[in-house]
């Protein structure tokens, strides 16, 4: 497990769970904790000493422990936190934990929900070109961890079956221009909106403690078309979303499992 280094600084905020994040049994989904994960982010940089000299950072991969879901209604308290690094990117943790409560939708005592969550952050040039982490940041992120020398290493296969090689057939996902930043990036809670659309055929994995993993591939610009490949194996939903490439075949725009934790597996997180 990562856990927080003695005595570290890291941020604290509290947060309210919204009906726009809930799907119909009141649980959060996983885009609305891929959009509890930016918010946190971009409040945590707002503050720090080098909201300035590293502001530009994207995400490689986004992993997401659901030990027990938040609900709504709810509030619930993040701490944000680095958890390892090198000299261009980090692993973030982000620790989620709730506070239920009930109201005339949502009369019953439920659980207070717990979220473990890691990302995968590159330092960026304004170009859109990896970076090395300023000084400035690198004296704030180091005091955070022991662990000094993160690499990068894939938690799911990136390179898609045949489309014959799968039982399911390949479907389409529609994007809209409110998926899209400013800067024409595909918002990553908008991935995690077609993961939700697949889930809803395997609730099964939702039943207990489930971890959802998604590695950001290649960009997806305004226009492009989604095809979304998927296969069950086991207790693991695999999902590849599907860009067309200059040739005309499909290439991997971002990779994604959803998979039960295992009972035999002590709940918290595991990073690698």
């Amino acid at each position: 497990m990562t856990v927080r280094k003695d005595g570290a600084q890291f941020y604290a905020a509290d947060y309210r769970v919204r009906t726009g994040d809930i799907d119909q049994e009141m649980r959060v989904r996983l885009d609305g904790v891929a959009r509890y994960l930016q918010d946190v982010a971009n409040d945590n940089i707002a503050i720090t000493d080098f909201a300035d000299t590293d502001p530009f950072w994207i995400i490689r991969r986004t992993v997401i422990d659901v030990i027990e879901p938040l609900t709504w209604p709810s509030d619930f308290e993040v701490e944000r936190w680095c958890g390892a690094l090198s000299t261009r990117w980090t692993d973030m943790r982000v620790s989620i934990h709730g506070t239920s409560q009930t109201n005339r939708f949502n009369p019953d005592p439920r659980p207070n929900g717990h979220i473990e969550t890691n990302a995968f952050w590159i330092n960026m040039t304004e170009s859109g070109m990896p970076a090395r982490i300023s000084d400035t940041a690198m004296t704030t992120l180091t005091a955070m961890t022991d662990e000094h020398r993160l690499r990068w290493k894939a938690m799911n296969p990136g390179v898609a079956p045949e489309a014959s090689e799968v039982a399911l057939p390949d479907r389409e996902h529609v994007l809209r221009i409110t998926d899209f930043d400013p800067f024409r990036h595909l918002n990553n809670a908008a991935y995690f909106e077609a993961v939700e659309d697949e889930l809803v055929d395997h609730p099964d994995l939702l039943d207990g403690p489930h971890r959802a993993v998604i590695e950001y591939l290649r960009p997806v610009t305004p226009g492009t078309p989604i095809t979304v490949r998927r296969t069950r194996d086991g207790d693991c939903l695999l999902m590849w979303l599907l860009i067309p490439a200059d040739d005309g075949s499909l290439v991997t725009a971002a990779a994604v499992s959803v998979a039960k934790i295992p009972p035999t597996t002590p709940l918290g997180f595991t990073a690698r």
